[in-house]
């Protein structure tokens, strides 16, 4: 059976009811498939009006519904394909909308494909990037690079939104910075230490008590100021966009992003998830089916997995599309934008065949900008390749080329136990390199040749993917229960997955791996920001256990002058996580007395 793969947008509409079948019946459909070459994947759209006050309602209780237990009033909504032919949106309904939908016909140039190699007209990469090298001389401890997206500024628009949508409930919050650090530091250590509920961090029990947590901030404060976290003025929402709730912080993160962002040639654009567990909503099915539910991502990412930008998906109807381009070919188009924002360079993208076609190439090469990606067969431009079977009858390595004349856009068709079609603007057939691959018949491992554009897409492309990977290792295991809220931990973990990129690059030092980065984050911003007034006795043995646990000491420099814990005589430097001044001389021996 043909490998197939396809995609449903589940989103909340407003207008007329037509007929279609239950959501339950298309799970039910979906999980009677037997077929282990088919992928299917799931995610939501928020609410089309979701810049009313109904949305920061909770929409149930997170801790008491896991797995596949959607409740009854979303399992038997209806589902319509947003393309239904109908101008009414559907109100108080579900829609099913198939992110591969048929476009109109349109009255394509003929084009003249030749068998020849291509001819790329781009200039070489002779950027360098500054900003990495200034990044060098500071030294920044984790919490330092951490703080170049959560900067000061963030942290007190996040403040001063909460505390205004508070104020607009009646209710007199106070949210200090101090304590909105604390909540960020609960969140990312529930990346590595969760509780099938996060109340568990403040009983008493001796199998569940943490008091790095509960010497911080008392459990109530806790769920009051999580309860009102919020990242927009409710009075001034853009009822247009289904993400208006969460769109300052969206601008704001992507603005830190791409500030401190390496400046690199090669940049990879594809898709990423986050998950919502909420009552609205669909949660994630039972294991083992390869479904993934929750809002749909646009990411643009360096070939290490930095995230430079993102957008949320909002569908076909919300969004402009480019050019004539598809949903996912605008959205190559918007990253490129950003992109260019810091100087036209001859960048390379790359993404797969959801994104990829000769339209898009060639729009991208009238950009000065590279691209190479897979192609489906229905975007190639009636490209005339050899036949997928008629490529398997040939050896392994095998492949087939033609070049688009006009636009210098070259789309090869290549077999190495199936056929691949990759499309570039930039990279061509030679050099034709050799590639050991596994042969699983002879279970030996045999050379094949390989054409130049298939060999730089799987070295330089997955950028995103690498992103998911860290992201999802130790992701925030704390959800809220309004739509909007699962972004906070999305943005925390790219967040940490971007400053962790950058200790990596900028480190002159042993790196610390991702794990050891989330918690010296998680413990500096706990211990350093905790409520004193509420502790008591317990600072003492905090301060105490923390000092010699040799973990996530980095040594800074302060700007006022104070003792130093050892020998007493002043110093200008500080142990981070410990806030104790002290020597560089005095600070091995600081810690292990």
């Amino acid at each position: 059976m043909a490998s197939t793969s396809s995609t449903f947008i589940v989103g909340r509409g407003a207008g007329s009811k037509p007929k279609s079948t239950k959501l339950l019946e298309v799970l039910n459909a979906l999980e009677e498939e037997e077929s282990s070459h088919s992928r299917e994947e799931i995610f939501i759209a928020p609410p089309d009006n979701a810049s009313g006050d109904f949305t920061d309602e909770d929409s149930g209780d997170e801790d008491g519904r896991r797995g596949s237990h959607l409740p009854g009033s979303v399992l038997h909504a209806s589902v319509v394909p947003e393309d239904s032919g109908t101008e009414e949106e559907e109100e108080d309904e579900l829609q099913l909308q198939p992110a591969m939908k048929r476009q109109k016909a349109v009255a394509e140039p003929q084009r003249i494909w030749t068998k020849r190699d291509i001819r790329p007209n781009f200039s070489s990469w002779t950027a360098s990037d500054p900003h990495i090298e200034d990044l060098k001389s500071q030294e920044l401890s984790p919490v330092g690079l951490f703080e170049l997206f959560f900067d000061g500024g963030t942290i007190n628009f996040i403040v001063n939104e909460t505390n205004r949508y508070a104020w607009q409930k009646n209710v007199n919050l106070g949210l200090t910075a101090q304590e909105l650090k604390c909540v960020l530091g609960i969140l990312i250590l529930s990346g590595y230490i969760s509780y099938p509920r996060r109340r568990m961090f403040w009983e008493t029990s001796p199998d569940s008590h943490h008091h790095l947590v509960a010497d911080a901030i008392r459990r109530d404060r806790f769920e009051l100021i999580f309860s009102y976290l919020h990242f927009a003025d409710n009075t001034e929402l853009d009822e247009s966009d289904r993400f208006a709730k969460v769109r300052p912080l969206i601008v704001r993160m992507n603005c830190n992003f791409q500030k401190h962002a390496p400046l690199e040639e090669f940049y990879s654009f594809g898709e990423s998830m986050c998950e919502y567990f909420g009552h609205r909503g669909s949660k994630q099915l039972r294991a083992g089916k390869p479904m993934r539910l929750g809002y749909k991502i646009w990411c643009g990412t360096t070939s290490r997995g930095y995230l430079v930008w993102f957008e949320p998906s909002q569908g076909t109807l919300f969004t402009k599309s480019h050019g004539g381009l598809d949903l996912g070919g605008s959205m190559v188009v918007k990253f490129v934008d950003a992109l260019q924002e810091r100087g036209c360079l001859p960048y390379h993208i790359f993404f797969d065949k959801v994104f990829t076609s000769v339209k898009l190439m060639s729009i991208l090469r009238k950009k000065g900008v590279k691209a190479t990606g897979t192609v489906r067969e229905y975007r190639t431009e009636r490209c005339p390749l050899k036949d997928p079977k008629e490529l398997k009858k040939m050896k392994r390595g095998s492949f087939d080329y033609k070049v688009d004349e006009s636009e210098e856009v070259i789309v090869c068709r290549w077999y190495d136990g199936s056929a691949v079609t990759v499309c570039s603007n930039a990279v061509g057939i030679e050099p034709v390199r050799l590639a050991s691959h596994h042969s699983g018949t002879t279970k030996t491992r045999a050379q094949v040749h390989q054409p130049s554009l298939v060999k730089l897409y799987q070295e330089k492309g997955g950028g995103v993917r690498r992103m998911d990977q860290n992201m999802a290792k130790y992701k925030v295991k704390i959800r809220g229960m309004k739509w909007y809220s699962s972004f906070i931990g999305y943005v925390v973990d790219a967040a940490l997955n971007n400053a962790w990129q950058l200790h990596r690059t900028c480190s002159h030092d042993a790196q610390v791996d991702l794990l050891a980065f989330r918690r010296y984050v998680a413990c500096v911003y706990l211990e350093s920001n905790a409520d004193v007034s509420s502790q008591g006795r317990r600072s003492r043995r905090l301060e105490t256990e923390s000092r010699f646990d040799m973990v996530g000491h980095w040594i800074v420099h302060q700007d006022k002058r104070t003792r130093c814990a050892l020998c007493h005589s002043q110093t200008n430097t500080r142990c981070e996580k410990c806030q104790k001044g002290v020597h560089a001389k005095c600070f091995r021996e600081y810690h292990i007395r």
